[in-house]
C-alpha cells in the first residue's frame, strides 16, 4: 500500500493546482503534516481590518474603502450519499476578520442574526460534506458606519458589486465595479487613484471575473473584457430585448441572463389625484416577470439563446450569481432560476418585518425555464429547505463530533 505522506513535493504542488476552491484546497492540506508543509494555501483577499484602497478618483464621502469576502457554500451530511435524508443548506460566510464570520442569506447582503438555540458556535466546516458554489467582495467605505443594524452595507460603494482577478501567482490583483455614473470603474493593486472608464456606449449592468480575467456586460448586452491597462476589448455584440443583464458561469461555460420586469402599482385601481403624484413612486414596484438565458460564442462574438440548462440551477444574487448541479440541491429538478425580488414581499415601512422575510426566502423568486412559470419561493416549498431555516442536523452531527472528541480524549487518558 502506498504510503501517501512520503509523495514528492513537487507533485503534491502540482496537485492542488488543479483545485479550484479553498475548502478543497483546506480539506487537501489537511490530510496530513506533510501534505500541509509541501502546499501554500491560495491568495486569501485581505480581512477586514486591512485598507488597501483609496479613494481617489472615485468618491469624496470616505477615507478610503477596505475589501471583504464572501463565499457561498453548499453544506451537506459528511456522507450524504449514504444517508435517507437529502437535505442541504445554502449559506453565505463573511470572514471579517480570521476570527470573526458572519452567516448571510446566499442571495442577499443581510446577515442571520436569529440563529437557532441549537446551532453551533462556531460552526466547523470539516464537520460536513461542503461545496463551494460561488465567492463575492464588498468594497466598505473606511469611515462608514451604518445608521441601522439591519442594513450593515449601507455604506458600499454605490451599492455594487465588485470583482476581482488575482495577478502573479497573488501578489498583485485587479478590482473593476460599477460606477454611479454607469461606467466601469478600474483599480490595479499599485495604482494611487481608481481609472473610470470613460468608454460607454451604453450603461453596465452587470460585471463578473471569468477565466481570471474581468468581464462587464451593458444594458443592451454588449460585452467587454477589461485588460491590464483598462482598455476595453469586444467580446460579444448587443443582446436587446430584455431590460437588465446579468453574466454568470456555469459548468465553465459564461452565460448572459437577460431579465424582463413589468412595473406595478400596490392597488391598479386607486385613484391618484394630482396631489398624491409626488407620492406615485413609493406605490410603485418593479416586478420580475421572465428570463432569456444566453451563451457566449466568443469566436462569433455573439450570445446564442438557449432553451435548457439541462440539470444546471442558475442563483442570480445582489453581489455575485452562482450555478449548482441540481443533483447536489435538495428537491430541485434543474432548469431554474432563483432571484431576488421586493415584489414578492411588500413591506410596510413603519414594522420591522425585513429580516423575517430574509429568513424565509421572502424576497426570493423562482423561474422555471422549460415552462416559464414564475413565484415566490414559499410556493415551492421543497426547495425552501435549502436557505432557511438550518437543517436538523447541522446542530446534530457537530454535537456527535464533540461528543466523539471527547470520548476519544478521555480514553487517551485512561490509556495514560
Amino acid at each position: 500500500m502506498a504510503e501517501w505522506s512520503l509523495l514528492p513535493k513537487d507533485l503534491l504542488e502540482q496537485i492542488s493546482n488543479y483545485f479550484d476552491t479553498s475548502i478543497d484546497l483546506l480539506r487537501f492540506r489537511s490530510v496530513c503534516t506533510s501534505w500541509r508543509s509541501s502546499v501554500s494555501p491560495k491568495p486569501r483577499c485581505p480581512s477586514g481590518s486591512f485598507r488597501i484602497l483609496p479613494n481617489d478618483g472615485i468618491s469624496c464621502a470616505s477615507f478610503g474603502f477596505y475589501l471583504t469576502k464572501r463565499t457561498i457554500f453548499l453544506i451537506r451530511l459528511p456522507d450524504y450519499h449514504h444517508q435517507t435524508s437529502s437535505d442541504c443548506w445554502l449559506v453565505k460566510i463573511e470572514e471579517e476578520s480570521p476570527n470573526r464570520k458572519h452567516l448571510l442569506n446566499p442571495l442577499s447582503r443581510y446577515r442571520f442574526n436569529s440563529l437557532p438555540r441549537s446551532f453551533p458556535r462556531p460552526l466547523d466546516l470539516l464537520n460536513f460534506r461542503v461545496f463551494e458554489l460561488g465567492q463575492e467582495y464588498v468594497l466598505h467605505h473606511v469611515n462608514y458606519k451604518p445608521s441601522s443594524p439591519s442594513i450593515p452595507d449601507a455604506g458600499n460603494l454605490y451599492m455594487e458589486k465588485v470583482v476581482i482577478t488575482w495577478l502573479n501567482h497573488g501578489s498583485q490583483f485587479l478590482l473593476l465595479t460599477i460606477h454611479v455614473s454607469g461606467k466601469l470603474a478600474f483599480f490595479k493593486s499599485g495604482d494611487k487613484k481608481w481609472t473610470i472608464i470613460q468608454e460607454m456606449p451604453s450603461p453596465y449592468d452587470d460585471v463578473i471575473a471569468y477565466n481570471e480575467k474581468l468581464y462587464a456586460v451593458d444594458h443592451t448586452g454588449r460585452t467587454v473584457c477589461v485588460g491590464l491597462n483598462a482598455e476595453l476589448n469586444l467580446i460579444a455584440n448587443p443582446v436587446f430585448g430584455g431590460d437588465r443583464k446579468c453574466l454568470v458561469e456555469s459548468r465553465g461555460q459564461l452565460l448572459l441572463v437577460d431579465t424582463y420586469l413589468s412595473i406595478d402599482t400596490a392597488d391598479e385601481n386607486q385613484d391618484v389625484g394630482e396631489e398624491s403624484l409626488e407620492h406615485l413612486a413609493q406605490y410603485m414596484s418593479e416586478r420580475t416577470v421572465r428570463f432569456k438565458v444566453f451563451k457566449l460564442e466568443e469566436a462569433l462574438q455573439s450570445w446564442i439563446g438557449v432553451n435548457s440548462l439541462d440539470d444546471r440551477v442558475l442563483f442570480l444574487g445582489e453581489y455575485s450569481s452562482f450555478s449548482a448541479s441540481a443533483a447536489d440541491l435538495s428537491g430541485c429538478s434543474g432548469n431554474c432560476i432563483f432571484f431576488m425580488d421586493s415584489f414578492f414581499y411588500p413591506r410596510d415601512e413603519n414594522t420591522d418585518e425585513e429580516e423575517d422575510s430574509v429568513l424565509v426566502g421572502g424576497d426570493i423568486g423562482v423561474f422555471d425555464l422549460g415552462i416559464a412559470s414564475i413565484g415566490p419561493l414559499s410556493n415551492y416549498p421543497e426547495y425552501s429547505k435549502m436557505f432557511w431555516p438550518p437543517p436538523d442536523w447541522v446542530s446534530s452531527t457537530s454535537l456527535e463530533v464533540q461528543t466523539q472528541n471527547q470520548f476519544e480524549d478521555l480514553s487517551l487518558r485512561n490509556n495514560d
